[in-house]
């Protein structure tokens, strides 16, 4: 695995050991950065099924501002430090420990609302419906943020989950990605403001 473009192009990713995570491979992270665009201007992204970290890093070297990274295995947890580190991403990046509905009710505390959210959570714990809706209460999602949902090929997620609506669903092999545009109401438009806050995830 390695960073496909951007400020860390090249750059050797580890893997998690053993089979406990299915890491994105590059073909596929290829593909997801193409639907979405090559590169940002700023912005926040959520890895919050990190796993490498490879998708989190990916943004951040193609331009991303500021990525936050969730993953609760410690053999995982320990990988993504090291890539954070190998990139020397540390400043621009937070990583915690901890499962995925804590994190998201944590975040939702500090005000963050993000424009990139990788949800690729493992085969047999389907959450992302779930993690959608949550953040979507919870005010997580800036106007226009992308979610890129990575699932297996024999699932089939909805078109819309609230104000979510599927822009595209590409299949490789046993691997599919749904890529949701997320669009705020009017009212929610004025009131939202994207801080990056004070609090960490305990």
């Amino acid at each position: 695995m390695r960073v496909i473009a951007g400020e860390h192009k090249g750059r050797r990713l580890l893997a998690v050991p053993g089979k406990s995570t299915r890491p994105t491979t590059d073909k596929v992270k290829e593909s997801i950065f193409n639907m979405i665009g090559p590169y940002f201007s700023g912005g926040w992204a959520l890895d919050l099924y990190a796993g490498t970290g490879g998708l989190g890093i990916e943004a951040l070297s193609r331009g991303a501002e500021r990525a936050i990274f969730v993953e609760r295995d410690a053999k995982a947890h320990a990988v993504v430090k090291q890539n954070i580190a190998a990139c020397r991403l540390e400043d621009r990046s937070e990583l915690y420990r901890t499962d995925a509905s804590r994190a998201l009710k944590a975040l939702g505390r500090r005000g963050v609302a993000f424009d990139l959210v990788f949800l690729d959570p493992p085969y047999a714990q389907q959450n992302i419906v779930a993690d959608i809706r949550v953040m979507q209460e919870l005010g997580l999602l800036a106007d226009g943020a992308w979610i890129v949902a990575e699932h297996d090929s024999d699932i089939r997620l909805p078109e819309t989950i609230g104000r979510c609506a599927v822009e595209r669903v590409a299949t490789y092999g046993e691997t599919t990605v749904t890529l949701y545009a997320h669009e705020l109401e009017k009212d929610d438009q004025a009131e939202q403001t994207a801080s990056e806050g004070d609090a960490s995830i305990s």
